[in-house]
């Protein structure tokens, strides 16, 4: 008899402690109420006391035991849940690996088993698992995953259920001891967890489901012969002119977006490579707005071809349908050109064209902007010269006529309209043009006082000379608008050389930045601002979901794009806001590379922000590294001479003489002494790094000082030399720490100075401050190795750890400085090194000295 194959239901979770098994768990319960019976095959709790409740009033298959290298593990007993014969098992970690010596190497293939015994299984796997993403994740979180799967597993499975959780609720469930043991939270925290890991890994989860619920949907089609495309989601675009019927068609498309659940609504506009199609900037900053009100996005691009870059559009962001005014021009134009609507719909293939009527297209398109190539004063006297300076040669040729001919007449007419070429541009040139062919004909072509020409010679030098005229207003008009065009190209050059000059030179002042395009366009105020909250359609105008981050100008910051005359959308965060003037087309593309640059700078600015912040912690890491480095051999001797010792003494088959026992005793007792030295000084570089050392400042003698440090020094100290004076003013010090520091140079002297030499210990008063030096006569380090010899856990010329951690120094400078002091090598005259410790005298009185014994 064929046994069905069970069911395959996985729990997928982007990363661990998402809920996975909890979920698998409530599913058994949820089944078990409903009468189906469900065994637990294997579940871990990790000691998570939420998921362990879970198992109570579960049936639990017991687990088989397996010995490995001397020690015993448990797995998945396939055995016994297939002779156990429920219709669910739940079975936790489908991508885990069996002990050695299992039955199956993997655990999916216990699994398999199981369900080709007819029984349903409900699993869970993370992400990080599968094995084709196995390189990605890696790559993100630094971690090289061992415990890998087959994708074939889990695409095969019958219903796979994404878990998802949000990065900063999964962090808090951690923080809160819900997924780790607390000593591991921590550590996880700081490294796996990241949150940039956590969302990496969450989208990684997100796109593999979206694959799979393609994979269902293109299979279900196949399955019942379904040939047509499915639009699964709507996208409508609506293209914008910046005419005044955009806010009918934007609110038009909103109506068709709304009545698919889920649609995009996205507007676009298309502008001239050149920039200069005329558009008014304060109608598209209004439907710009309109359509975010409404929940939409707003996009911009660049093509000569409007039905082709409308069309590219649309395909590149997937639209099912594209919203349209219906054209504006007049009927003769249409005549001439098919226009965008028609030639869009010819070419739109799939996707849906609606064309919307509106009430401006009854009034025909809008004049565009005057771009004439002349300022208006030019183009007056070029009317004025044409409209009088013609009729005034007419009237003097005429009275010349005897002694100039036609053709002399005809050049002069032509020199004529070349002035005012040069003067007023194209348009006042072609009317003197064939206004002079008028009066030629009128007044100096036979039949004269006519308007006729008996002559075809005649006509045919007329004919050339309105062709000349026209010609050479064309190449002049021309010549003047490149000119402009050449002047505003080198005027944005300009700007963005400025902009260049301004990044590499690392001015990344916000501030500076602002002030700069404020300058430059002429500007009232530029604000940045960036949202406090997630965006919402209805944020653009509220002042309470905006905050300024910078500002510059004479006029009152913008508090929210909707109260500027222009703003650029840098990201979903920030927008530029300005006020002053709307800005043309072309000045919006530099508008739009300094609001770029002040995204930038407004990064670096924190980035420099987070690494000031981070650095103490870097500080404080490389410590902890340096200082596990190097104190594994001090710490491991002084240990190891003291127990020797011990354990020496404690030796019963020993005889020890009292001379040996002595021995032993003072080894110990000198090994215990440079142990507790050593712990002290790691935990007070430690406190300093911290910023926790407590410092108790008070007048202090050092005459009382110097003799105790001398005598904490133990058998050294008869190398010491004592020379302070009883009459030194007293200064201000910790007595504990300034005693710390004293035995710390006066070690490291006696360490590096000759056998038969002595160190001295000098004192000397200077004004507001007194002067300890330590003088040792050594061989001495040079002047450009002075600081590297207070860098913690280095010692000068040291490759071992034989002769301490190199710690000394570096804590002597750190107490000196929290006491208000310096600490500073110098030469020693004659050879040696001598280390001056100063610090600052007390300001009060001094203090009489106590009496010996009182």
């Amino acid at each position: 008899m064929n046994v069905r194959r069970g069911r395959l239901r996985v729990y997928l979770g982007a990363a661990p402690g998402v809920g996975k098994t909890y979920m698998m768990l409530s599913e058994g319960h949820r089944r078990l109420t409903r009468g189906t019976d469900v065994v637990v095959g294997l579940v871990e709790t990790y000691d998570r006391p939420r998921t362990a409740e879970l198992l109570e009033g579960l049936e639990i298959v017991p687990r088989r035991s397996m010995d490995h290298r001397g020690c015993t593990f448990t797995e998945l007993d396939v055995d016994a849940v297939i002779a156990r014969r429920p219709k669910v098992a739940l079975i936790d970690e489908l991508a885990h690996t069996n002990v050695p010596g299992s039955r199956n190497t993997k655990r999916w293939q216990d699994v398999e088993e199981i369900l080709d015994a007819g029984i349903d299984v409900i699993s869970t796997v993370n992400i990080q698992h599968l094995e084709s993403l196995n390189d990605v994740v890696e790559e993100i979180t630094g971690v090289v995953q061992r415990e890998t799967m087959p994708d074939e597993v889990v695409r095969r499975a019958d219903q796979v259920e994404l878990v998802d959780m949000a990065p900063e609720a999964l962090r808090r469930r951690m923080a809160h001891g819900n997924v780790y043991a607390p000593e591991k939270v921590d550590a996880a925290l700081s490294n796996y967890f990241r949150v940039g890991n956590l969302t990496a890994l969450r989208e990684l989860a997100l796109l593999w489901v979206a694959g799979k619920v393609d994979e269902q949907l293109d299979r279900y089609r196949a399955e019942h012969g379904i040939s047509g495309t499915w639009e699964a989601r709507e996208r409508v675009v609506v293209a914008l002119t910046g005419g005044p019927e955009g806010d009918t068609l934007v609110r038009r498309a909103a109506r068709v977006a709304a009545r698919s659940k889920g649609a995009d609504l996205l507007a676009v506009h298309v502008t001239r490579a050149d920039a200069l199609a005329g558009v008014d900037p304060a109608s598209m900053v209004r439907q710009r707005t309109l359509v975010e009100d409404l929940g939409g996005t707003y996009h911009q691009v660049v093509g000569d071809d409007i039905p082709r870059a409308l069309l590219d559009f649309a395909r590149g962001v997937n639209a099912t349908q594209l919203v349209l005014g219906a054209s504006r021009r007049g009927r003769f134009a249409q005549i001439l050109s098919r226009g965008v609507g028609v030639t869009t719909i010819a070419q739109s293939g799939s996707i849906d064209v609606h064309m919307v009527t509106h009430e401006e297209m009854k009034k025909g398109r809008d004049r565009a902007p005057s771009r004439a190539a002349l300022t208006r004063p030019r183009r007056v006297t070029g009317w004025v010269l044409a409209m009088l300076g013609l009729p005034v040669l007419a009237l003097g040729l005429r009275l010349l006529r005897d002694g100039v001919n036609l053709p002399s007449d005809i050049l002069l007419f032509l020199l004529t309209v070349i002035v005012v070429a040069l003067v007023g541009g194209m348009w006042p040139a072609v009317t003197a043009a064939v206004f002079g062919f008028l009066l030629l004909n009128y007044f100096f072509t036979e039949p004269l006082a006519g308007f006729t020409i008996a002559d075809p010679e005649n006509l045919f030098a007329l004919s050339v000379y309105v062709l000349v005229a026209v010609m050479v207003s064309a190449v002049v008009d021309l010549a003047a608008r490149r000119t402009r065009e050449a002047a505003r190209a080198r005027a944005d050059a300009e700007i963005l050389s400025t902009l260049a000059g301004h990044v590499l030179r690392g001015e990344h002042v916000l501030a500076s930045l602002l002030a700069r395009l404020r300058e430059t366009f002429g500007l009232s105020s530029v604000t940045l601002l960036e949202r406090t909250g997630e965006p919402v359609p209805e944020d653009q105008a509220d002042p309470e979901a905006w905050r300024i981050v910078a500002a510059a100008g004479v006029d009152v910051p913008c508090t929210s794009p909707g109260a500027a005359d222009t703003d650029v959308v840098i990201d979903e965060r920030l927008v530029l806001a300005v006020r002053g003037r709307l800005l043309e087309a072309s000045d919006r593309r530099v508008l739009e590379a300094f609001a770029a640059e002040a995204a930038v700078a407004l990064r670096q600015d924190r980035l420099e922000e987070e690494a000031e912040q981070a650095r103490p912690l870097a500080e404080a890491d490389r410590m902890r590294t340096a200082l596990l480095a190097a104190v594994s051999h001090d710490l491991r001797t002084p240990l190891a001479s003291a127990r020797a010792a011990v354990e020496g003494l404690r030796a019963t088959d020993v005889d020890w003489s009292p001379e040996d026992r002595a021995e032993l005793l003072a080894t110990a007792d000198e090994s215990l002494v440079k142990l507790d030295r050593l712990v002290a000084n790691l935990l007070d570089m430690s406190r300093l790094q911290a910023g926790v050392l407590g410092v108790a400042l008070e007048a202090t003698a050092l005459e009382e000082i110097v003799p105790r440090a001398i005598d904490d020094l133990g058998e050294p100290s008869r190398r010491i030399e004592g020379d302070v004076s009883a009459g030194l003013p007293e200064i201000v010090a910790d007595q504990v720490l300034l005693e710390r520091i004293l035995v710390n140079l006066m070690s490291n002297a006696v360490r590096y100075s000759p056998e038969d030499m002595k160190v001295l210990v000098t004192a000397s008063g200077h004004g507001d401050h007194v002067e300890i030096r330590v003088v040792d006569r050594g061989t001495g380090i040079p002047p450009e190795a002075y600081d590297r010899i207070f860098m913690p856990f280095q010692r000068l010329g040291d490759r071992d750890n034989h002769t301490g951690v190199g710690l000394g120094l570096a804590l002597s400078r750190g107490l000196a400085e929290a006491m208000g002091g310096t600490l500073l090598p110098e030469e020693t005259p004659g050879g040696g090194l001598t280390m001056v410790l100063t610090l600052p005298v007390f300001p009060g009185p001094r203090a009489p000295l106590a009496e010996e014994g009182s």
